[in-house]
């Protein structure tokens, strides 16, 4: 028996729904007056040292510069429990409850990635162009935020690269057809819903993926689901240049130094694993700068101050916020 099976069980586990559901129905029952009367403490409550990582961030996150009329904005935003997106609802809720009920936010949720033609709060928008009215926010966390503490160290993981995920998308199908039966690729369609697939695979786990040294991610509406969990893990990231952006910051992200960048249709793959096989000081460091950055999104009071800033900018640029500037 492998000795690491135990550890590896709990090294890798999705998020719990019950726990996700009871702490947000809870914010939605309980007064949110102690929520806004707390926001001007926790909005100077920065970290000396810190201002201008965090500020960083919320210049990125939020990059509207230029007032903007809130007459434009249909209604104040109001939290709903409806099916499809629940999810979004519930974690915007965690945030514009420190708020005025009365201002108004023009939001979009869902996977969709256009740019707006106003200021909108959305999960994910496109890296490349001008993307100012996409004001990104961290939505669908429970799906998208998971994090891993992972016991194996990269020198014991197989010499393989494993994905598993819905080849709904013809980038992902093509990936499948060209690698599906690669003898150093553990790959292949994985999904809720049984439907029958060419590149079918059983499903794998987080801790069982992560007994491999190379972990693929590949964008599907939007970003890639698993990056977080991937980034956070002693295995290396294997993408091509992700297209699209998230709360995660993956405009960020710099080939060679937080990931194994692929070429679009995946043809230097086997080159790729050769080298980082054969040196393994260089996927190392690599893991390192990944750990580094998803550090960055787990420390939940810097979470919430970071959303807090982006709301308030945003509030403040639509002439909502009751100070002249965006920032005291």
């Amino acid at each position: 028996m492998n000795p690491l099976a135990g550890t590896l069980a709990n090294a890798g586990q999705k998020n719990s729904r019950f726990f996700y559901y009871v702490r947000h129905l809870l914010q939605c029952v309980l007064p949110a007056g102690p929520c806004r009367r707390r926001l001007d403490g926790l909005l100077r409550a920065v970290p000396p040292g810190k201002e201008a990582d965090i500020h960083k961030r919320v210049d990125y996150c939020n990059k509207v510069s230029a007032p903007f009329p809130a007459a434009e904005i249909d209604d104040p935003f109001r939290c709903t429990l409806r099916r499809g997106k629940r999810n979004f609802y519930l974690d915007f809720y965690e945030y514009a409850r420190y708020f005025d009920p009365a201002w108004k936010v023009r939001y979009r949720f869902g996977d969709k990635t256009f740019v707006p033609d106003r200021p909108t709060i959305v999960k994910a928008r496109p890296i490349a162009g001008d993307n100012a009215n996409s004001v990104l926010f961290k939505l669908d966390k429970i799906r998208h935020f998971v994090f891993v503490a992972d016991p194996l160290p990269y020198a014991r993981k197989r010499d393989q690269l494993v994905w598993r995920g819905n080849a709904a998308q013809p980038h992902r199908r093509r990936f499948l057809e060209r690698y599906f039966r690669h003898p150093r690729c553990d790959v292949g369609h994985a999904h809720k819903r049984k439907t029958e697939h060419p590149w079918a695979k059983g499903y794998l786990s987080i801790a069982e993926q992560l007994q491999s040294k190379f972990v693929l991610a590949l964008e599907g509406n939007d970003v890639a689901s698993n990056l977080k969990w991937v980034m956070a893990s002693n295995s290396l990231c294997f993408m091509p240049r992700p297209r699209f952006e998230t709360w995660f910051l993956e405009g960020w992200l710099v080939p060679g130094r937080h990931y194994v960048a692929l070429q679009d249709d995946f043809a230097d793959l086997d080159e790729k694993m050769d080298y980082y096989l054969a040196h393994p000081a260089d996927a190392l460091e690599i893991i390192r700068n990944a750990q580094a950055h998803a550090a960055m999104f787990r420390n939940e009071a810097r979470e919430r101050l970071v959303a807090l800033l982006v709301l308030k900018k945003y509030f403040a640029l639509s002439g909502q916020w009751p100070a002249a500037a965006v920032r005291d």
